[in-house]
This record gives C-alpha cells, structure tokens and sequence, in this order.
C-alpha cells in the first residue's frame, strides 16, 4: 500500500466520525505495546522464560500454585506502573471528548488489563477481561484496588484471612456479564465500529465487529499486521494507532 493509498483511507475513517452518532471502539494489547508493555503472548525473560504464560492464567495454576501467579501478575503490574499512555491513547481521549460534546455516543471497549486508557483520561471504558490493579478474595469475594507495587506479599491476603487473586479474566473463565451485555449493545448500536490494535481472534471480543456490521454500521480495523477481519471490514490501514489515531482524530479541524 502506497502513501497515497494510505492518506485516502484515513480520510475516510475521518468521513466516517464525522457522519456517525455513535462510535464504539474496541482496543487491544498492540494499543499498550506502543506504550512498552509487553503484550501477553510476548517471549517471556529472565526468571519468567522458563513458564508458559498461557499456562499461568488459568484457575488451575492458581490453586496449584497462588505465589507463583500471583508474583507473574505483579511483575505486570509493575512493568505497566513504569509505562505512559501513548498518543494513541490521548487521541482516543479527544475522539472521546469531541463525541460528548456534540451529545453523540463513545463507548469504548478494550481487551487491556493495564488502565493505560483511564490514565490517559477515558471515562468508562469497558474492561472487558478485567484489570490486574483490581484483586480480588477468592473466600469473601470483596474487590479492592491495589496501588501498592510491588505487592507486600504473594498471595495477598484479604481482611477476612482469604487469598486475593487479580481482578482478570482468565482462561476457562466467562468474561463479565454486565460489561460483555454493554459491549454487545454498543457494536449493535453504532454507526462506526473500530479495531484498534487487536488480533480479532480471542472470543467473544473478536466478535463485536462482526456484530457491528451486521447491523448495519461501518468497520474499521487499524493494525500493523493483517488479521481475521482485514479482508472483509469497509476500511483496513496497516500502522500503529499511535502513528495514525491522532491524525484521525483531527476530523473536526
């Protein structure tokens, strides 16, 4: 794809922002990688090259073993603590913010458990695998976010003597019932659907496009590689959305 070529679908992602009444927006780990956190299927290192993070993320490595995961989550943490929101992050912010201005629908989901995007300033978004700075205890199930990094031990324990686990979804889990029923709701009900830094293959996020577009509204995926939606979606950009968010969104200038 040429420069050109480029310029000419960026300005019809800015065509369509301006044209919609509603936006929703789905973002994934390439949306914090620009800002240096590894994503989750990133090659492990140093005392953590020897595990399988997939192997790590399970009820099951819990139980086994709640130090060992719960030390890998903290790192994490720590690593996301020392990260900044990029502008791909405060473009989102001002696309947000322009929205509400004009009294038009923004809802922005993410698949991100690090709060970058609460950081940068977005109100609300959908958490829709949860958030490591959120732990929760597996006896009384009492939700309490953690600042303190790093952890002061592993497990955590709650006030009632149970173990606290991160607030995340992990495999083999069901996603949040209230968050996946807005986000289900919010790809019905815009105009504009956006992927923003996403495989598209973990379920049932990977989905919400589709939803989206079945119901009648544009998709746009921004991403530096091809995936599973590149082929079909109205407009596909292959780049950063820290390269490319802020120009798009510019569109009201």
């Amino acid at each position: 794809m040429s420069e050109e070529e480029r310029q000419a679908l960026i300005g019809m992602i800015r065509g369509f922002l301006r044209e919609t009444d509603a936006v929703a927006v789905l973002t994934g780990a390439g949306v914090s990688a620009e800002s240096g956190i590894p994503t989750f299927r990133d090659a492990q290192t140093g005392l953590w090259a020897k595990y399988d993070p997939m192997e790590l993320a399970t009820p099951q490595a819990f139980a086994r073993d709640p130090a060992l995961a719960s030390r890998w989550y903290d790192e994490r943490r720590r690593k996301s603590a020392d990260c900044e929101p990029n502008p791909g992050h405060l473009a989102l912010v001002r696309l947000q913010g322009e929205f509400e201005a004009a009294e038009k629908r923004f809802t922005l989901i993410t698949q991100n458990v690090d709060r970058l995007h609460q950081r940068a300033g977005s109100r609300d978004p959908l958490e829709l695998h949860g958030t490591f700075w959120v732990w929760r205890c597996t006896s009384c199930g009492e939700e309490r976010e953690e600042r303190t990094v790093p952890l002061p031990e592993y497990p955590p324990r709650c006030h009632c003597g149970g173990t606290r686990r991160p607030g995340v979804v992990w495999f083999g889990e069901a996603l949040p019932e209230a968050v996946l029923t807005k986000a289900w709701r919010a790809a019905e009900g815009c105009g504009l659907f956006m992927s923003l830094g996403t495989s598209s293959v973990v379920e049932p996020a990977a989905s919400l496009c589709r939803i989206a577009a079945d119901a009648g509204a544009k998709t746009v995926e921004i991403n530096p590689q091809e995936t599973p939606l590149s082929s079909w979606v109205d407009v596909s950009v292959r780049g950063t959305t820290g390269e490319l968010l802020p120009t798009i969104s510019s569109a009201w200038e």
